[in-house]
């Protein structure tokens, strides 16, 4: 009789110790909240949702080939998650926007579907913009640049002559170890309006090839210097699976301008999807600093072409 006493007084003691645990009552508040019904179709607070949800949702928008900026990505849309939403607010019992839980969606049409255009900007509604940054010379600036860039902790698309690579392998390497994105610029900066086919191909080919060898990184994206191209330019680009970039925003660095005057210049221009035109220079050098900060002041984020080009919404 005493043993089946202390049996069931060591059984109770266990499974009290046990409830108190606060580790085990955690867990258990979190099977309980996890086991809860979601909801039924007469719950207030799941009607509200489903009611308001078309408020704050957005379609997606496809890719397009625009008069003016030739082809746009698209640009992912957003959908209610009404169940997680209701998990997200039924602690509280009310309805509340800021608690809403989205999912993506994405748009029909892509960019890789369109046919071969050059891109000029990103798509209008992304809060986001690029540098594009054109080598071919200006190796005493890129390490201030390149210092800028990483106390900012921005990525930048750095579009690299390909003689400029076989001179310079080091910078190249200290580019993309420093987490920058690395796009053709030809191989010797010639006017690519003027070339033939089979030119326009050997200074797009034996680019990739050199950058792909010195910095083990295969370029998607085309720079023609200058700007200049003509539609088989954009053609060759596409068959070597290559999409040709220009540009929104020109800082025109090259003139030497005072970084006041260069901060302006773009300032005054730059929007959603602005691809930001820059050299190696002393002015892009000096005025880089206070650019990001008056960029990022605006709520745009800094990013790659290859970030700026995706169709993911940034979620404010």
């Amino acid at each position: 009789m005493m043993r089946k006493v202390l049996i069931l007084f060591i059984v109770g003691l266990a499974a009290l110790v046990f409830v108190n645990n606060p580790i085990v009552n955690h867990y258990l508040a979190e099977l309980t909240e996890s086991a809860l019904p979601v909801a039924n179709g007469s719950d207030s607070l799941y009607q509200s949702i489903v009611k308001n949800a078309p408020t704050y949702e957005k379609p997606p928008s496809d890719a397009k080939i625009d008069q003016v900026w030739k082809a746009m990505p698209g640009y992912n849309g957003l959908k209610v998650d009404i169940e997680a939403s209701y998990k997200n607010m039924r602690k509280n019992g009310v309805f509340d926007k800021d608690r809403l839980v989205y999912t993506q969606v994405k748009p029909k049409v892509h960019l890789e579907d369109l046919p071969p255009s050059p891109i000029y900007r990103g798509h209008p509604d992304k809060p986001m913009v690029s540098f594009i940054i054109n080598v071919a010379w200006g190796n005493e600036f890129l390490p201030d640049i390149l210092k800028t860039l990483k106390e900012h902790h921005i990525s930048a698309s750095f579009f690299l002559e390909g003689n400029w690579v076989k001179k310079n392998p080091e910078l190249a390497k200290m580019i993309v170890s420093a987490g920058h994105e690395v796009g053709n610029h030809s191989y010797s900066h010639p006017d690519m309006a003027k070339l033939t086919a089979s030119q326009t191909r050997e200074q797009i080919t034996k680019t990739n090839d050199i950058i792909e060898a010195v910095t083990e990184q295969k370029s998607i994206w085309f720079g023609p210097p200058s700007g200049s191209y003509r539609d088989e330019t954009v053609k060759i680009a596409n068959e070597l699976n290559m999409k040709t970039v220009l540009w929104t925003v020109d800082t025109i660095d090259w003139q030497r301008p005072t970084p006041a005057a260069l901060i302006n210049r773009v300032i005054t221009k730059v929007d959603n999807g602005s691809m930001i035109l820059m050299h190696p220079t002393e002015s892009t050098a000096k005025a880089l600093d206070q650019l990001i900060t008056e960029i990022e002041k605006k709520n745009l984020k800094i990013g790659t072409v290859s970030e700026l080009m995706n169709e993911e919404r940034i979620l404010k």
